[in-house]
């Protein structure tokens, strides 16, 4: 249960990193308060659970081919997705176009990916 509550503060913490701060232009959030980022992180959570395993099933000859890279795409699509389905929430965000998102997506997975590893130590607690 705890590796389940780190996993979603860190998700929080990147996705108010891309939406929040303003870095991204191009990414306007609904709602930037606390809880709302929590709600987020939430849906991305679920969505990343639900979709992403499918979508790189369903694009495993061109994530070969392009020796990874159309992850970046996936990401692209499921931070957008993410956005879009939070805006039945109240805490979602708009995108004005692919880059604004492709930008996103590799920040959220950045972000995700530098505090995974500072915490690794507490994410294989059991």
């Amino acid at each position: 249960m705890q590796r389940l509550i780190l996993r979603w503060a860190i998700n929080a913490l990147a996705l108010y990193l891309a939406i929040g701060t303003g870095w991204i232009s191009g990414i306007h959030p609904q709602n930037t308060q606390w809880w709302a980022i929590l709600g987020l992180a939430l849906v991305f959570g679920i969505v990343h659970a639900l979709l992403r395993p499918l979508l790189k099933f369903l694009t495993c000859p061109l994530i070969l081919i392009t020796l990874g890279l159309f992850t970046l795409i996936i990401n692209t699509a499921l931070f957008w997705f993410t956005g879009w389905l939070g805006q039945y929430f109240n805490i979602g965000f708009t995108v004005e176009g692919f880059w604004p998102a492709f930008w996103g997506g590799l920040l959220v997975g950045v972000a995700s990916a530098v505090l995974s590893v500072l915490l690794r130590s507490e994410l294989k607690k059991d």
